[in-house]
């Protein structure tokens, strides 16, 4: 009798009053974060700013990847042999 009324407090102990106390400790956590500015997204530098090379209407390109073979062509693969398929009943 004793273990059950021990596993009943610790129960309604974990589904009630452990969310509020969670609840309680990441409210404060958060306003901690938000006052040192914690959660503060940088801001991003605009495309085309900063480099006086572009004029209007000219594209700058950071980085081109290097070419790929023709997907026609796979080295090492000579080809499969066709199965042809028959359902079992």
């Amino acid at each position: 009798m004793k273990f059950w009324l021990i596993f009943i407090l610790i129960f309604f102990a974990v589904r009630y009053l452990l969310p509020i106390v969670l609840r309680l400790a990441l409210t404060g956590f958060v306003r901690k974060q938000m006052q040192n500015g914690g959660f503060v997204v940088p801001p991003q530098a605009a495309p085309g700013r900063g480099t006086a090379a572009n004029r209007p209407g000219e594209v700058h390109v950071d980085y081109v990847p290097p070419t790929a073979e023709k997907p026609g062509k796979q080295h090492g693969f000579t080809g499969g042999e066709y199965v042809d398929f028959e359902e079992i009943k």
